[in-house]
Parts: structure tokens; sequence; C-alpha cells
């Protein structure tokens, strides 16, 4: 058959852009507070609901916006709320004022209805020279998922939309789809996925330049085209690869080449890049660029198909299907069928069920398998039952409450707080933190022991702060995607202060905890 061609972009920015844009913005997280958020976030740490996980986000999240910016949080069930009437500036009795209300953030707010608090914030005027970045968390579905995904279509052209699907039922359609809609980029948080490295990785995305007038041009001998198969690029990030597939039909001579230019444009300024490829495909790649190539295809058709009563409803599947089944790659519209390797025959016969009992709290699974011979495929669907889970409806949604074990007082138990989680409370909005018995703690020291470490003549907040760089690098380095923005922020106010005697602090406070870092590794 043809060759496919795969390009993989995986741009770098220019530092003097990046930088220029980084302290401005207006940050709009709408936070799911329906009743499914009390859930555990995975099966290993059943204490730690999804709702705990997401105050933990937006307290970091808080902390690592640049001073200069804008910000609001609104949070959504059968109704919604928000903190401030409208965005505010960023600034320490505003980060504050945000962190005690998101504290006291639980589930209570019964279904799923994203759609109002989206018309509400998009009926806010854009406030000039700060570009409007909507963060959506949400761990479920709604009913009207093509008219939200239009609503923030619409509105593409004031804002980027960036998504998070919390948990396995979270709607794939709706996350995937708002976010492509507003030129942002979707997360899922799954299985045992932490939700805040994720999380973090956006808000890099959300505090870099709008990428604009993307193309992609190509440059093949006479006689051969391509037909372009994956989506077109809508949004770039640095740090994230975009992929292209293209289908190349015609003849050439073994030995010519092509290129593939894309052009777009940052911050205002032109840009381009070139890649130049040989046209005889490689010996040993087999089918693989081609299945990867059809699932991107199958990918875009799942979510291109029309509602019920629409006359090109069925037309998208039946292309899906199609390729489906010529590429050998699963869709949402077809599945693999057991075969009994002793005969060549499909397994068939009426679901047989079976119950497997799970030692975990929450929601029993009933498996269904086919009757035949050992070798068979299996369905797993959820059973009523003995079940800490009760599903009800509030506001149009299912949502599911009592998802936690609770303690023999009828108290559901709090986890201990994260150390790390402990250190990025207290850290200032400007970026500093104070020297106080709060910090000492954290260090595993005595406040006597961390004023005793001291330089004389240093500011105390330089001082407390370089501890906590300190304690960051040393002992939190695989936590790094969550803390950086913060940690960042916190070298821009020491060198702010044009302080004296770094060195001598930095030189300290290894002593004081036990490290060996270099001023230049905590970026002064």
């Amino acid at each position: 058959g043809d060759p496919v061609v795969m390009v993989s972009l995986y741009p770098e920015f220019p530092q003097s852009v990046m930088s220029s844009l980084a302290s401005s913005g207006e940050f709009v997280f709408l936070m799911d507070r329906s009743g499914s958020m009390s859930c555990p976030i995975n099966n290993s740490n059943p204490q730690e609901t999804r709702i705990t996980s997401a105050r933990d986000t937006l307290l970091l999240l808080l902390k690592s916006l640049p001073i200069g910016c804008y910000f609001n949080i609104y949070s959504f069930g059968s109704s919604f709320e928000h903190i401030f009437p409208k965005s505010v500036e960023y600034n320490e009795k505003t980060m504050e004022e945000a962190v005690k209300k998101v504290e006291v953030m639980d589930s209570n707010l019964g279904g799923t209805e994203i759609l109002q608090p989206l018309q509400h914030i998009y009926s806010q005027p854009c406030i000039p020279k700060q570009p409007r970045q909507l963060f959506v968390f949400t761990d479920g579905e709604v009913g009207n998922t093509k008219e939200v995904i239009d609503h923030v279509k619409k509105n593409a052209g004031s804002h980027r939309c960036f998504s998070f699907g919390i948990g396995e039922g979270a709607s794939s359609a709706l996350i995937n789809g708002i976010a492509k809609a507003g030129g942002g980029h979707a997360q899922f948080i799954t299985g045992t996925d932490r939700m805040q490295p994720k999380v973090m990785q956006s808000l890099k995305f959300a505090l870099q330049p709008s990428v604009e007038e993307i193309s992609v041009a190509w440059d093949l001998p006479k006689g051969v085209s391509a037909t372009i198969l994956s989506p077109p690029i809508t949004t770039m990030f640095q740090g994230q690869r975009s992929l292209i597939y293209a289908q190349l039909t015609g003849e050439s001579p073994a030995a010519s080449e092509g290129s593939v230019t894309v052009k777009y444009s940052l911050a205002g300024h032109p840009s381009q890049n070139q890649l130049n490829f040989g046209l005889k495909p490689a010996e040993d790649t087999g089918l693989t660029v081609h299945r990867l190539a059809a699932r991107t295809v199958i990918r875009s058709l799942e979510l291109e198909q029309a509602p019920y009563g629409d006359p090109r409803y069925g037309e998208a599947q039946k292309k899906a299907v199609e390729l489906s089944v010529q590429s050998g790659v699963s869709s949402s519209f077809t599945a693999f069928i057991a075969v009994n390797k002793d005969n060549g025959k499909s397994v068939q016969g009426p679901l047989v069920r079976r119950n497997v009992p799970t030692p975990f709290y929450g929601m029993p699974m009933a498996c269904f398998a086919m009757s035949g011979p050992p070798v068979m495929a299996m369905a797993c669907a959820a059973r009523p039952g003995r079940s800490s889970i009760r599903n009800f409806r509030a506001g149009g949604s299912r949502i599911a409450a009592d998802c936690l074990p609770e303690s023999s007082d009828g108290v559901s138990p709090k986890p201990s707080r994260d150390p790390l989680l402990q250190l990025v409370s207290l850290q200032k909005a400007a970026g500093c933190w104070l020297l106080a018995a709060d910090l000492a703690d954290v260090l595993g020291k005595t406040s006597e022991e961390v004023e005793k470490s001291k330089p004389a003549s240093v500011n105390e907040e330089v001082y407390a702060t370089i501890l906590a760089l300190i304690w960051l690098h040393g002992f939190k380095m695989d936590a790094k995607e969550e803390w950086e923005l913060l940690a960042g922020k916190a070298a821009s106010w020491i060198q702010a202060q044009n302080a004296a005697c770094v060195s001598e602090c930095v030189e300290a406070g290894n002593a004081l905890l036990g490290c060996s870092m270099k001023k230049e590794a905590l970026g002064l």
C-alpha cells in the first residue's frame, strides 16, 4: 500500500518571548463539587478523595500564580458559586481570601451541571492585556456535552481552555472536546496518577504565549501528493509533542526526498521549521505507523459523531467501523471477538454471569463471560448489591455518595497533610516565606535551631525563603514538577531584594538541613 509519514513536532520557543508574557493572564478555575467528588481518587489510598486532591491542587495553583495576574475560582454541581464577583488582581490579600475558601470546599453541590457557570464566566468582560486561561476540573459527564463544547468553541477567541478528567468516570468526549474547542490541553487523572503534577504542567502551558496561524506545507517531487490524515494542528506548547500523519500517493524516484514546513506566529513573531525526509520507506517498520495514523483518524471520527436525529447521524460511525476493520485498530464502535484456538471459530453463546468479590471499598463487580472453552472474552459491569455507594439523582445528573469508609465513631478519617503542601501553604503571594515556628516544623527543626543558624545581618524573610528552597531541592526533587513554578517565584523574590550574603545563607541552610546545595541550583 501507500507509505504513511509521521511528523513529530516538539517546539522550543525563544526564552525572550516566553519570559515577557509569563506574568500576565486571567486565570479562572472551575472546580467540580458534585457528590461523586467524595469518592477516593484511586484504590491505593481510599482516604484521599477527589475533592481533597482538588483542594490541594488549587492551593498549589494559587501559590504558583505570578504577581500581576488576575484570577477567580468557580465551583459547580447542580448550582455554581464563585469566590469573587469578578476576577481580581493576585496579591497577598486576595490569595489568602481564596485559600481560606478553598480549604472549606466540599463535594456538596449535587449533580454535574457545567453549562451555567461557563455561561457566567464567558459573560464577564475580558481584562485588557490579561489573556484568559480557563481550567476545568470534573469527574463525571453531562447530558448536554455537545452544547457545552459548542459554547466553549463559540468563545474560543477570548480564552484558552485546559480540562482535567478526574477518575475513570470522567467523560473523555467532554474533556477532550472542550480542550480542543478552547485551544488548550486535556489531561486525565486515572489509576494511581497524581492530580498535582498534571495540573502544574498545564499551568506552565497556560503561561506560554498563544501560538497562532499554524500552517503545514508539503514539498514533494512531481507526481507525489500528500493526504493529511490527522486533524489540523490548532495549538502548540513548548514541551508538548504534536503529531502529523500523511499518506503519500504517486510514484517517485527511489532516491528522491520531500520536506514538510510548519509555520506559525508566536506572540506576533513569525517562525518556521522545516524537516527533510526520504520517500523510500524503511523496510523494517511494518504497519506500525499506518495503525497509529488509523487510530488518529478513528478518534477524530468518534468525536464527529452527529447526534441522533441529525441527517448525518451514523456517517462518522460507518467510516470509523470500516477503518477499524481494515486496520485492526479497535474503536468505540467495534471490538475484538474471542476465538477458540482449538478450532479457530469465534466463541458464541449467552453471557454467563460470575460474581467476583473485590477487596476494596466500593461497588462490587459482576463479570460476564461467554460460555465455551477457556479462551473467552470478558466484560465487567457494576452490579447492585451490598455496597458502600448509593446512587441517586440531583439536578439531572447521576452522582455517588458515601464512597469513603467511616471510622468506628462514624466520622471519616482525615489523612495527615503532606509536608510539601504544608510548606507550600506557608508561602506568601510575593514568593517569600516567614521565619516562623510553622516553617521550622516543616523543616523538622525547632524554632531555636532555625533562628540560631541564621547569619546575623541577614533579613529573616530572605533566610526563610532560602531554607525553603534548600528543603525543596534537597528532599522533594521527585515532586519538582509540582513546586517548580513557586520555587522560581521565590528565587525571583530573593533576587529582587538585592540581598547580601546569599552564599552565606545557603551555606548556613545546608549546615542546618544536612544538604549540599549550590546557590546556582536554587536559581540564585
